[in-house]
């Protein structure tokens, strides 16, 4: 499978938004291994899930009480896009929200979209236009994409948040179109299918947003630094 395949591959899903204060995973839910590899988050209370028209499709993250930020790919349709963010189960808990305005970056593989009701803090915190990862630095992923690849992954979505740790090849790699990105390898784990729009994190900040995947040892998430101006324009932060 090529690298420049979109994670979120022909699945169709929808993020909502949840509170400030993250829902616990099970310890020992009866479920595949993480994202393909890696474990179950147990505190992050800015990650989102995207539906697209009520099917799962993406993750993304909530940044500001009316924004959340997630790939250009995973709304490229015309779908009613809704979220549940806070919750690390993307089947309850959190806070459900729609979104009224979809804002779509020209050359990258990165989306703002507004939504309402407004959610509760605490937001990702985002790099900055002067904060980069290096070649060889481990980062973290999150989403509730697919942990299977013997079987279409629709099946095997995530029902709790997942994370993997990845190491950095390439910090000016390319996203779905074309924007720069972060080029990772997999240390426990790797993205796959549903874990489009799921961010990176490094250092306590969000530093990246998923884009491609070859769902089996590398990614491509487009870096936050590089846009970082964009991003700020619309949601104010």
């Amino acid at each position: 499978m090529r690298l420049t395949i979109a994670i979120a591959g022909a699945v169709l899903t929808a993020l909502s938004l949840a509170p400030a204060t993250a829902t616990a995973a099970p310890e020992n839910p009866d479920m595949s291994p993480m994202i393909i590899g890696g474990s179950y988050a147990q505190n992050f209370p800015y990650a989102a899930r995207l539906f697209a028209n009520g099917r799962e499709n993406c993750s993304a993250t909530k940044i500001a009480p009316n924004w959340i930020l997630t790939a250009e790919h995973c709304v490229a349709s015309s779908a009613t896009y809704t979220f549940r963010a806070g919750s690390l189960d993307q089947h309850s808990g959190g806070q459900m929200v729609t979104a009224s305005q979809i804002i779509k970056h020209p050359s990258s593989d990165l989306a703002l979209a507004r939504v309402s009701p407004a959610m509760s803090g605490p937001f990702a915190p985002l790099a900055g236009s002067s904060d980069g990862v290096v070649t060889g630095q481990t980062v973290q992923l999150y989403g509730w994409g697919a942990t299977c690849t013997n079987q279409p992954e629709i099946n095997c979505q995530s029902r709790y948040l997942k994370v993997a740790n990845t190491r950095v090849t390439n910090p000016n790699g390319s996203d779905y179109r074309g924007g720069r990105a972060i080029a990772v390898q997999r240390v426990d784990g790797i993205a796959a299918g549903g874990d489009s729009g799921g961010p990176m994190f490094a250092a306590g900040r969000q530093v990246g947003v998923a884009s491609t995947s070859d769902r089996a040892t590398r990614s491509n998430y487009t870096r936050i630094a590089t846009y970082r101006s964009w991003i700020q324009q619309y949601s104010g932060v």
